[in-house]
């Protein structure tokens, strides 16, 4: 049941899991992932935490304990949050110490509702690092243009960073730019490059769901022909993109001096269209040196019948990016706008991740105050 997440992990591809909750922690679920899955990492966001803590399951006591001290809702929420992530890292710890510091990784976001100001978003950053207080500790920070600088100063204090809600290829550029600005100026502080790591979270399905949805409208042949090629496009154009700077003469100069590079990791791997194979972006996305962080429907459904038949994404090298470029750009002579559909998606995905916070705040308040001491 586990040979093509065998061959996944043997082809250069870390699997990460993209969930997290209490339960799944404490029960061992997590630490059996790990020994019979080959999961080496962890993601979390909002959204996850929003149904895990919603659930309730193993939270009661913590929050009770909180609501005695009479702390504030979002630091209860930080508390609650940072306290599972920190086990999780626990969980992961023998994975991070075997892989040199690569892989064993958990993930926890700054505040979504700070994505646009940098200077809140690197202090956060700052913050959560020091609650967490793990070495294998990922600050996921938003790659909205705001967040570019706090990515930037972030690497620059020596703190590892997982850079997500990225859709666009000039934006994912932007973003290796922003990661190498921050190593060398941690380098210039004298700060040990070796220990930062970094990946880079480009997201899949939600590129396919949009597209799809504007080329059903328009229902001719031609834009019904281009179903389901974008997020595959998009994704093998940003490992190209990936290959240009690991190329370049900057990276070759911070390699020199023990840095490690950014990795590209396919987020949003789950399938939205049941027409399409549910393992597709795992399967068409195997490439040396990626991460792909699923959803647990999506591990299962790998481990059971997914086919891993090598690299899928630069095995064809510049005659398969060609390929790929040819596909995104045939959106555009059916009157689709790439642009305007990364830019909808980055902001969609930022609002859901808002929305998921503000409903996580306001459920965490409503316990609080159900588990508060009577007053008088």
């Amino acid at each position: 049941m586990t040979e093509a997440l065998k061959r996944l992990s043997e082809e250069g591809v870390a699997i990460w899991l993209d969930d997290l909750s209490r339960r799944l922690i404490t029960s061992g679920d997590l630490g059996e992932l790990l020994d019979q899955s080959y999961v080496v990492g962890v993601t979390t966001n909002p959204a996850i935490f929003q149904k895990a803590i919603s659930a309730g399951e193993g939270y009661e006591r913590q929050v009770a304990e909180l609501a005695v001290r009479g702390v504030s809702v979002e630091e209860a929420l930080r508390m609650i949050t940072t306290a599972d992530v920190r086990d999780a890292c626990d969980v992961l710890h023998p994975v991070f110490e075997v892989t040199g510091g690569r892989d064993g990784r958990v993930s926890i976001e700054v505040d979504p509702r700070v994505a646009h100001d940098a200077e809140a978003t690197a202090a956060e950053a700052k913050q959560l690092a020091w609650l967490v207080d793990r070495p294998n500790t990922l600050i996921k920070i938003p790659a909205t243009r705001g967040g570019l600088p706090a990515i930037t100063e972030t690497v620059a204090q020596g703190i590892s960073v997982n850079v997500t809600l990225i859709f666009s290829l000039e934006r994912y550029r932007e973003v290796m730019d922003a990661y190498l600005t921050g190593l060398e100026q941690a380098d210039a502080k004298g700060l040990d490059i070796s220990r930062i790591h970094s990946v880079a979270s480009f997201f899949v399905s939600r590129v396919d769901t949009e597209i799809d949805k504007r080329l059903d409208a328009l229902g001719t042949e031609e834009a019904t022909a281009l179903r389901g090629k974008a997020a595959l496009a998009n994704a093998r154009l940003a490992y190209q993109a990936y290959e240009q700077v690991t190329a370049s003469d900057r990276w070759r100069a911070l390699l020199a001096k023990g840095a490690n590079a950014q990795r590209p990791l396919w987020a949003s791997t789950g399938v939205k269209d049941p027409a399409y194979p549910d393992t597709l972006y795992v399967t068409e996305l195997v490439a040396p040196g990626t991460v792909n962080t699923m959803p647990g429907a999506t591990l299962e459904a790998t481990a059971d019948h997914g086919e891993i038949t090598g690299n899928t994404v630069s095995a064809d090298g510049e005659e398969g990016y060609a390929r790929a470029r040819a596909e995104l750009d045939a959106l555009a002579r059916v009157g689709i706008s790439y642009d305007e559909v990364v830019q909808l998606l980055e902001d969609e995905g930022l609002e859901k991740f808002e929305t998921a916070w503000n409903e996580l705040l306001a459920s965490t308040k409503a316990e609080l105050d159900r588990l508060s001491p009577k007053k008088g």
